[in-house]
């Protein structure tokens, strides 16, 4: 029972203290991906760990050799105890995917009917008659990038070449499968394990990202012109946005340019990072197959 009572509270651990740790290592915000797979390999082993300790307990209870003509009901027990964690999960994404997917299709639609498309390869983009700086993407099959007729107005080229970049980096790289991949996991945690930190942080690591595509596009002086120039702009449900708020900004600007955490390397931590990432994943691996090793059923 030890090793159930380990898969147990590594899922507990992993769902509770570790995501409000992360949340305030600000400083691994400087390797951005590196952070991000450390995050995902992190909800990852909180759900496998969730949804093996059942399982791991059949030879606690029977033994190595299981006759499922008299055992069955461990296995039933079992099997619905894990069940419950994966509909949990199930449910969460079928509400969040669908919540997330209507709200694109009904603004994508919006846009598609105030704003003036693009041509030739902004055949995507959409400019709205509005004032405010703003810049967002709704990805999806039918994606779209959309400026304001301010963002047009008030951007140096450079600035709007950042903005842009930032906006397709989201698009090419599916940024918002990302964060409805946390988004799951988050409204599928019970109550009192939710961390709200865990979201903001992993949707600051993205938007980061997005701005080191826009720095390799336009350079790191006119993507912080771009970040402070669009901070005030809104950002419609289910897109992501160039905007974000004076804090979110101020944060993201400090990290254009990132070359050390710690006193090391950047390549040096996000390796570490990355080797932990993999730990984290194989660790409730490792456990259950320890747990039913030379297990048998007849």
């Amino acid at each position: 029972m030890l090793i159930v009572a380990s898969l147990v509270v590594l899922a507990v651990v992993l769902a509770w203290p570790v995501p409000r740790a992360l949340a305030r290592a600000t400083a691994l915000r400087r390797a951005p991906r590196a952070a991000l797979v450390l995050w995902q390999s992190s909800a990852v082993a909180a759900v496998l760990a969730a949804l093996l300790a059942a399982p791991a307990a059949i030879p606690a209870v029977v033994g190595r050799q299981v006759r499922l003509a008299e055992q069955w009901p461990v296995l039933v027990v079992a099997a619905a105890l894990s069940g419950m964690v994966a509909v949990r999960l199930l449910l969460s994404a079928d509400r969040v995917g669908r919540g997330l997917r209507s709200a694109r299709r009904r603004h994508r639609d919006l846009v598609d009917l105030l704003g003036v498309p693009g041509e030739g390869p902004d055949r995507h983009m959409r400019v709205l008659e509005h004032t405010t700086p703003t810049a967002y993407c709704v990805p999806g099959v039918r994606r779209r990038v959309v400026l304001t007729q301010g963002t047009l107005e008030r951007l140096q080229p450079d600035e709007l070449s950042a903005v842009l970049a930032h906006e397709r980096a989201h698009l090419a790289a599916r940024h918002d499968l990302v964060m409805e991949f946390f988004t799951v996991v988050h409204e599928a945690m019970p109550g009192f394990l939710r961390c709200d930190a865990a979201l903001v942080e992993v949707h600051l690591l993205i938007e980061v990202l997005a701005d080191r595509a826009a720095v390799r596009r336009a350079g790191p002086v006119s993507t912080g012109r771009a970040i402070v120039a669009m901070a005030g702009g809104s950002r419609p449900t289910g897109s992501m946005a160039m905007g974000g708020g004076t804090r979110v900004a101020t944060a993201r600007i400090g990290l254009l340019d990132a070359q050390h955490i710690a006193g090391l390397p950047v390549p040096v931590v996000a390796a570490g990072m990355y080797a932990v990432s993999g730990l984290l994943v194989a660790l409730p691996l490792a456990l259950y197959g320890i747990a039913i090793a030379g297990l048998s059923v007849v």
